[in-house]
């Protein structure tokens, strides 16, 4: 039996890791921590909530004082850390909060995994920490030799945190690990999302904005494809390793959104193309094989076989959507962190 502290569980991917784990392994026990800011979602733990190996905790994890106690009196054996502010558009407008959790809340809980021990720290990443590669060299692909290049905020305050990850290991022989993923979809994704929001829109027969002219290529990774690679490093991954993480399937922005019209049954002729974000990566793409290689990972998921079940829960689950939506989730959770 070990005892895993999952930060940032009430997120996208962090939620759906938990969805999987708390049942795959009922002799362990999870605790998941989340400040449910504006990406934190209560609703999206709810399926789990009275599971008896799981308990919810609700603290930022730049809270020094509350990670440490909490620490203290849990006694964990892993800490996965998802917690994070993730979206490039906010970061841009408001660079500070990305630094602050992404960068000082990573060093809190890393500085408490020192004090009281720890088998391992699992720190979640991206693949936008390596910037991007050239539309015209399709044989180029991210390794976890290539050097960082962040292109926006956000990318920048994950790199530093990975940075810091490593000069904990190095420095304070901190056990750890470092996983960087492609861009992640499937159930519970926040409607803000390229694909979460594309859907939507199409089955209000709303227009559906495109950045730029839509070439930007992305490698899609099924969420449930990414948390069982988190799994495997947690449980067999090298101390010091980072892993790319990547689903083999690239498609541009253009491609995604005509696919999704496709499978809904709407006309293209709802695409609309409008202004460019500033600095917009032009192409993410990246090579797995050391995961393959060392853990025996693989997607199981294409494109084409992930979309549908999304398509499926994002139609099935107007009323999480519509809470978000609205914003009366947070009012949901305002009224959990009162208990």
């Amino acid at each position: 039996m070990a005892k895993f502290l999952v930060t940032g569980g009430a997120g996208f991917i962090g939620g759906n890791f938990l969805h999987t784990m708390v049942r795959r392994y009922p002799e362990d026990e999870w605790v998941c921590l989340d400040a449910l800011t504006y990406a934190g979602n209560m609703e999206t733990l709810e399926p789990i909530m009275d599971l008896p190996n799981f308990k919810f905790v609700h603290a930022n994890i730049c809270d020094r004082e509350r990670v440490f106690k909490l620490f203290e009196e849990e006694h964990f054996d892993y800490v996965i850390n998802f917690a994070a502010e993730s979206h490039v558009d906010r970061s841009i407008e408001n660079p500070g909060i990305f630094l602050q959790t992404n960068v000082i809340g990573t060093q809190t809980l890393m500085d408490a995994c020192r004090k009281y021990g720890i088998k391992r720290y699992h720190q979640v990443s991206t693949d936008e920490v390596y910037g991007d590669l050239p539309l015209d060299r399709p044989d180029l692909f991210f390794t976890e030799e290539t050097p960082i290049h962040a292109s926006s905020p956000y990318s920048a305050s994950k790199a530093a945190a990975d940075l810091l990850v490593l000069a904990y290991h190095r420095t304070f022989g901190l056990p750890c690990t470092i996983s960087r993923c492609s861009n992640n979809y499937g159930p519970y994704q926040f409607p803000e999302k390229l694909i979460p929001l594309m859907i939507q829109k199409a089955q209000r027969g709303e227009p559906l904005p495109v950045y730029g002219t839509g070439e930007n290529v992305r490698d899609w990774l099924y969420v449930g494809d990414h948390n069982n690679a988190i799994d495997l490093i947690v449980r067999r991954g090298r101390d010091g390793e980072i892993y790319n993480i990547g689903g083999h399937n690239e498609r541009t922005n253009l491609d995604v959104v005509k696919t999704i019209l496709r499978a809904l049954g709407k006309s293209e002729d709802a695409i609309t193309f409008v202004k460019d974000r500033p600095g917009h990566d032009r192409r993410y793409a990246m090579d797995p094989t050391k995961i393959e290689k060392e853990l025996g990972w693989r997607p199981t998921y294409t494109f084409e076989t992930g979309i549908i079940p999304t398509i499926k829960w994002n139609l099935d689950n107007s009323q999480w959507i519509s809470h978000v939506e609205s914003g009366e989730y947070q009012l949901w959770m305002r009224r959990y962190a009162e208990k």
